[in-house]
């Protein structure tokens, strides 16, 4: 009986457009009143899951992220993103496309992604004759590609519920970034000449070199990331901290364009969206402990294993429940709740624990653009001004390549273990 509450108070309040993290807390105080617990409990468990030291990149990446986008780092990746493919047949949603992916070695998540280039992109494109919907279908989409990449909050995410190393997580996302960048990008080519999308006149070399120079800087910052983690100088929280002062100093110093007197500001707007994510952290584990104190975990194992233990096999059941619960379910909530079993029948089965976190998370990234919980889709449609229906048509040639990537990346194991396996030693256990 505690246990039907628990899935209907969820998915109820869920139905009626409540935040996922007020469900998550709603549907475990409802349990813990019906078995006649301690509501003390749920504090307790939400400091829990809360106090895990890999936890404070988190806001350490929000804020680096926030001070370089406030300090030029957009319109210096659009303009280098043009410079570099906006000359071919859809070359500005192809542009849309490889900012993102610049984009994202800086923010490390898909919302900001929308947020920050959609405000410029999709006016750029609806103004160049790009049809509004694919204009913002093709911006959604494309934000998914930046949590691969490093950093990555999903992958902080994940370190800090496995154990495994969150330097090998970034690098393990890259590859597959870079596949997703590459899949859409060529689906944008294939619909841009079948409806004879416009493209930019070529800027030239001098233009292309002024571009990437301005950019420098910006890009950079993942350089500083990823070097950081790979020569054992710093941990992944003291990176964090050390790319907030390098983002600091290059927008007020080199870029000069983040105002001092706004600093105080953006350390507040970064701090209250590191608090939701951490608040939605906390509450999804105190949902995830009384799903294990329930053995749901187990019985999910148990009844995989009863149906095959064949890795094929368990990978595509795993890969349609992501995708399924990906649709309903914010990310770092699912990948809370979910992870740690899923993660647990994939080894049950031979399946290399960081290949399992990567084709995870690429999963659920393709979730941030399927209805009826598709946020990107959400944040893309209010800048472009357009019914949700018509982007959720234009986004399907988009999810179809992601999920063919997805099927790679999951069958084929070193699209993630080769680069940190290659660049850190052996895979994590």
């Amino acid at each position: 009986m505690e246990l039907f509450l628990l899935v209907a108070t969820f998915f109820g309040t869920l139905a009626i457009g409540v935040p996922v993290a007020v469900c998550l807390g709603l549907s475990s105080l409802a349990y813990i009143l019906a078995a006649g617990l301690p509501v003390v409990i749920i504090p307790q468990r939400m400091y829990a899951g809360m106090d895990v030291f890999v936890l404070l990149c988190i806001p350490g990446f929000i804020l680096a992220g926030n001070l370089m986008n406030f300090g030029g780092i957009t319109e210096r990746i659009i303009r280098l993103a043009n410079a570099l493919v906006g000359w071919m047949r859809g070359g500005l949603a192809m542009a849309n496309v490889a900012d993102s992916m610049m984009f994202g070695g800086v923010s490390g998540t898909a919302v900001a992604d929308v947020a920050a280039t959609g405000g410029v992109m999709i006016p750029g494109m609806k103004k160049s004759g790009y049809p509004a919907d694919f204009a913002a279908a093709i911006t959604a989409a494309s934000s998914t590609v930046g949590p691969m990449l490093p950093p990555s909050v999903p992958m902080i995410i994940v370190g800090a519920l496995s154990g495994i190393s969150v330097g090998q997580l970034f690098l393990a996302g890259a590859v597959p970034g870079v596949l997703m960048g590459l899949g859409m990008g060529i689906t944008c080519y294939i619909i841009a000449l079948r409806r004879n999308f416009p493209r930019l006149p070529w800027q030239g070399w001098k233009e292309l070199l002024a571009a990437f120079l301005s950019a420098f800087w910006a890009l950079a910052m993942t350089g500083l990331i990823i070097g950081g983690l790979l020569t054992g100088v710093a941990t992944p929280t003291e990176t964090a901290v050390v790319a907030c002062v390098y983002a600091f100093i290059i927008g007020a110093f080199v870029y000069r364009e983040l105002p001092i007197r706004a600093v105080p500001r953006i350390v507040i707007n970064s701090a209250v969206s590191s608090a939701g994510i951490l608040a939605l952290v906390g509450f999804a584990n105190v949902f995830g402990s009384i799903l294990s104190s329930e053995r749901i975990p187990q019985l999910l194992v148990t009844t995989v294993l009863a149906i095959t233990d064949n890795p094929i096999f368990v990978i595509l059941l795993i890969n349609i429940l992501l995708l399924i619960i990906g649709m309903f379910m914010e990310t770092i909530a699912a990948l809370i709740i979910l992870f740690v079993p899923l993660l647990g029948l994939a080894t049950s089965v031979g399946i290399d624990p960081l290949h399992f976190a990567t084709f995870a998370v690429l999963n659920l990234m393709i979730g941030l653009t399927t209805p009826p919980v598709g946020v990107c889709l959400f944040v893309a449609c209010n800048i472009a001004r357009v019914p949700l229906a018509g982007v959720i048509r234009a986004v399907v040639p988009f999810l179809i390549s992601n999920i063919i990537v997805l099927l790679l990346v999951s069958y084929y194991p070193p699209f993630a273990t080769w680069l940190p396996t290659t660049l850190m030693g052996a895979a994590a256990p």
